[in-house]
């Protein structure tokens, strides 16, 4: 094939060369090239790219950092009416009362009870905070102070349970099972 291409050419040799070109070409053609060239501004090579991905990362981030910081706007019970701020009193005065015996109470044999109890009141602690949103949505709906009324309520039977199950942990620990003491 590079051979029949080669033969073509030759073939064709001096019907390509019709006219040659004026004298001065080459001068007049570098000229050109010049002039074209103090013609045109010279284009500052700017590298444009990092700078664009630099600017869309910030933006990403002003943009992630203002979604994370809106605030929900939340209300506790103690918004509601000054009777439920007595109660909201009560039942967190309660509540902390009651961990403090729990922690009192924590050992090695009631370490993985206290453990669940723990686990429990972190769901119901997290459902409250849900709550307090919807309490500000409903525009304080009786059904969402109920809620959080009895949300209460069931943290507090929580660690009442909790510290009747260690009690009796520990009465059956405490109790002498010794069935030999009629020697």
């Amino acid at each position: 094939m590079k051979d029949d291409i080669e033969q073509i050419f030759n073939g064709l040799k001096g019907d390509f060369d019709i006219e040659s070109p004026r004298t001065g070409h080459e001068k007049r053609f570098i000229n050109k090239l010049q002039q074209q060239e103090q013609d045109t501004p010279k284009k500052i090579t700017f590298l444009w790219k990092p700078f664009v991905s630099i600017a869309a990362i910030i933006a990403i981030v002003f943009t992630l950092g203002i979604l994370n910081t809106t605030t929900h706007e939340t209300a506790s019970l103690a918004n509601v009416s000054p009777e439920m701020a007595q109660a909201e009193s009560f039942f967190t005065s309660t509540i902390t009362a009651e961990l403090k015996k729990l922690n009192q109470a924590k050992n090695p044999e009631t370490k993985l009870v206290i453990k669940d109890a723990m686990l429990q009141l972190n769901k119901l602690e997290h459902e409250y905070e849900k709550l307090k949103t919807d309490l500000v949505k409903s525009g304080q709906d009786q059904r969402v102070i109920y809620a959080m009324i009895s949300n209460f309520q069931s943290r507090i039977d929580i660690l009442q349970n909790t510290l009747k199950q260690i009690d009796l942990q520990n009465q059956l620990k405490n109790t002498d099972y010794d069935t030999n003491n009629t020697f």
